[in-house]
């Protein structure tokens, strides 16, 4: 997995982040896998739950030198990252991936005949929001409504871009779908390029993203809900009737059983 050089080590020296221009509250460095010691560390969260602002507060400043926010679910039933099975070392580069690809590979797995062929990927939509704003309101939102995060932190992972956090870290909660989360990462990438999405917040197998432009009529939905439906078919009961849930959504929440 091909990341820029990882800032987070001049946090085991510095843990308030000065070095970095950060003010950062007390918190964890997670420098351990399932496999073990980790060269460096995978990511930095913080130790008190995240509340409104913490996002805009803590997040554009770290993304300057190149740390990217992402609310990590630290009191479910899996505990925090430090329980999660985090790969890195297995885990390919998003950029050699293609999200069409990808999505008609699990399409043709994962459909039903009467679902058709794969219908191919829906055009770009136009922004309703800007893409750091959207991620800001809806990370706030999580904190405050908290749907499905228990305990959410903000946390600070090293990453090229917010659709490849997940593959940084080596998370593995769609692994029953499959087993390599970069391939699932360019699609990310692709949403990112497509409807302004970023990554807002990770559980031990849920994952939300903000969504910058959201379909606002029934066609585009409903193109929309056949790529949800293969990049997640635990989250998406029928393609025709999910898609109604996609109409100016700013947040798409996805899960894996």
């Amino acid at each position: 997995m091909a990341t820029l050089p990882n800032p987070l080590p001049k946090l085991a020296a510095d843990p308030s982040g000065r070095s970095l221009g950060l003010q950062l509250p007390p918190g964890v460095l997670l420098d351990a896998t399932e496999d073990g010691p980790w060269h460096e560390p995978l990511l930095w969260y913080a130790g008190r739950s995240a509340s409104p602002g913490n996002w805009s507060a803590l997040g554009a400043p770290a993304s300057r030198v190149g740390l990217l926010p992402v609310l990590l679910e630290v009191g479910g039933s899996q505990g925090g990252p430090e329980e999660w099975v985090l790969l890195p070392g297995e885990t390919s580069y998003p950029g050699d991936h293609d999200a069409e690809d990808v999505l008609a590979a699990l399409w043709e797995e994962c459909a039903a005949p009467d679902l058709g062929p794969w219908p191919g990927l829906t055009g770009p939509l136009p922004l309703t929001a800007a893409p750091e704003v959207r991620a800001a309101e809806v990370a706030d939102s999580l904190t405050t409504e908290r749907p499905w995060l228990k305990d959410p932190r903000l946390a600070l992972v090293p990453a090229r871009r917010s659709a490849d956090i997940p593959a940084v870290l080596g998370w593995t909660g769609p692994l029953n779908h499959d087993d390599d989360v970069a391939r699932l990462c360019a699609v990310l990438r692709s949403w990112e390029d497509r409807f302004g999405i970023r990554v807002v917040a990770l559980g031990f197998d849920h994952l939300t993203v903000s969504v910058a432009a959201p379909p606002t009529g029934r066609d585009e939905a409903l193109a929309l809900a056949a790529e949800h439906f293969a990049f997640c078919p635990d989250a998406v009961e029928r393609p025709e009737t999910y898609a109604d849930r996609l109409l100016g959504e700013p947040a798409w929440h996805f899960w894996w059983d």
